[in-house]
């Protein structure tokens, strides 16, 4: 025991969710795989590459900080919660987290890739038979003048430029990430970064190949969006005994002749589903109707036609606040028009400004115009003007533009016809239209949840590396920290569903939760720690962090033994 005036100190050591996140990665085993494929680190080394990129996806996944930072973040942490000893942490800084995105880039990342996703396939047990895929731009800062996909360590990369950006930032540049999910709990199953500049629609046929050979064979349904239809992605895919659904663009034939069809027939909806949002009464039900279309598709695959009750409202909504905008702005362009310092004198510049309008409000067909000219008399004083002066004559004429509108209720009324609906194409006979609905519109919004998972709540872009091949290697962690996300969400859902439980209290104020994400799960643990209380360098007594009722309830449902924070 110490003795009388000895002095004490305490040292917390915080631990927050990282014995869930290590868990889940010991049954991926991702350090044996990582060690696999890495080139062996120097003897003198003091931190091989693998460990250091699993903190670096640790830290991903529970507190993204800058590469700069991550030091300082795993010093106040457990040592081996981050998965260090007390020297490696001591060692830890970005000059060697950066030396091992280096070697992670030189490595056959595809090949770890797939050893990755076989072992996810068969630890997890995730279902294949319904794969969806999409994209969305990483908008990046900064000139990246070496992202011009020149070849480094004698490897190409990739190259970052200017492209379709879907963060509706054009003035930035941008890499292309792909993302594939199953419909099992939404668990990424591949990935793929492209160049900026990559037109979408030529990026499925190389993933579907991919797919089939993770899966073993076609027999999987892949789901994408209207980039997909395009007829060599269609045929090819067919041809190889695969299934597909898609959107049909807008710009195909079909889309316009069905449009102009239902303008002038009626046709013959049949609901297919009512589906309710929670809260709602059966009579604020979106229902949803289906039709097989009377067009037939180009290459020959099926086309049905869908009609939601909740999407015709949304349309209707959309085209009257277009016209209320377009209509606001061409009063103004009126007005200034007519204002006595108007300094527009060419009709050309009128009815430029004028669909321009139109344009950017997507009015066209709805709003017909009219440009007038006219000349208004001009009048001054005859002579200096003076007490007796009152004589005044014409001296000229000025040009002006008289502007008027109308409605075209013809096209008003048959795009109102249009409301709610779209199109998908599939060449599965066997499913129903439900089926096809719900495979395209309701589990296909998940990527665009793991999307913002990458990009808002992992914040892995904007990323401030300017070494592209260093960038690469940390998009590569960035799959590995979402997939993680994915299967902590996916096993805490299933637990629910099985003991049927609608929601769970996960918000501050112990609010129910009915969709419990990974991130919000985090934050319930966040704050635990384990205090050492030290007497002249020695420990006397460890404080075990004690899990209130809820953290234990989390834990039951992830299948995990509340010793995993007494362990620690």
């Amino acid at each position: 025991m110490p003795q009388t005036g000895e002095t004490f100190d305490l040292v917390s050591r915080s631990l927050g969710a990282l014995p869930i996140v290590n868990r889940f990665l010991a049954r991926l085993q991702l350090q044996s795989l990582l060690q696999s494929r890495l080139e062996p680190s120097d003897s003198r080394c003091k931190i091989p590459a693998s460990q250091l990129l699993l903190v670096l996806l640790r830290n991903l996944v529970v507190s993204r900080v800058p590469l700069y930072s991550l030091a300082e973040w795993a010093r106040p942490m457990m040592p081996e919660a981050v998965g260090l000893s007390c020297d490696q942490v001591a060692a830890l800084n970005d000059d060697r987290v950066g030396r091992a995105l280096d070697d992670l880039f030189d490595c056959d990342r595809q090949a770890l890739l797939s050893d990755f996703v076989v072992r996810l396939v068969r630890e997890f047990r995730i279902n294949l038979e319904e794969l969806h895929n999409d994209s969305t731009s990483l908008t990046l800062q900064g000139q990246y003048r070496q992202g011009d996909g020149r070849r480094v360590r004698g490897k190409p990369t990739l190259r970052v430029t200017f492209g379709y950006n879907k963060d509706h930032r054009p003035d930035l540049k941008q890499l292309l990430w792909i993302l594939t999910i199953s419909n099992d709990g939404a668990v990424p199953v591949h990935f793929k970064v492209a160049d900026g500049s990559i037109e979408d629609s030529s990026t499925h046929l190389e993933t579907w190949k991919l797919l089939r050979g993770l899966v073993g064979s076609p027999q999987f349904l892949y789901v994408a969006d209207s980039k997909l239809c395009t007829g060599d992605n269609l045929r090819y895919i067919a041809h190889e005994q695969g299934a597909f659904i898609t959107v049909l663009p807008q710009s195909r034939k079909e889309d316009a002749l069905f449009r102009e069809w239902l303008s002038s027939h009626d046709a013959p909806w049949q609901e297919v589903a009512r589906l309710l949002r929670p809260g709602q009464t059966l009579d604020e039900a979106d229902v949803i109707q289906a039709i097989e279309s009377p067009i037939p598709e180009a290459n020959g695959f099926r086309l049905l036609w869908f009609l939601s009750s909740r999407k015709r409202q949304h349309d209707a909504e959309m085209r009257q606040d277009a016209l209320l905008r377009a209509v606001k702005e061409l009063e103004k362009l009126k007005a200034r028009l007519e204002g006595p310092r108007c300094r527009i004198k060419h009709m050309r510049r009128v009815t430029d400004a004028v669909e321009k309008i139109l344009e950017l409000n997507g009015c066209q067909r709805w709003i017909d115009y009219t440009v007038d000219r006219t000349h208004q008399l001009t009048w001054r004083h005859e002579t200096r003007k003076t007490r007796d002066t009152h004589i005044k004559r014409c001296i000229g004429s000025l040009l002006r533009f008289e502007l008027a509108w109308t409605f075209n209720q013809e096209n008003i009324g048959k795009d109102s016809r249009c409301d709610g609906i779209s199109p998908l194409v599939t060449n599965r006979q066997d499913l129903s239209p439900l089926q096809i609905y719900s495979a395209c519109h309701r589990n296909h919004s998940f990527l665009e949840l793991r999307h913002d998972l990458l990009k808002n709540t992992l914040q892995v872009v904007p990323a401030y590396i300017h070494n592209v091949d260093r960038l690469e290697a940390l998009l590569f962690l960035g799959y590995l920290a979402i997939t993680i996300h994915a299967l902590v969400e996916r096993q805490l859902r299933q637990e629910m569903r099985r003991r049927r439980l609608e929601e769970v209290p996960l918000y501050p104020e112990a609010r129910e939760c009915r969709a419990p994400t990974a991130a919000r799960l985090f934050d319930v643990f966040e704050h635990l720690a384990v205090h050492d209380l030290i007497a002249e360098g020695t420990v006397i007594q460890r404080f075990q962090p004690k899990l209130n009722q809820l953290q234990l309830d989390m834990l039951e449902l992830l299948g995990l033994p509340a010793e995993i924070y007494s362990a620690a």
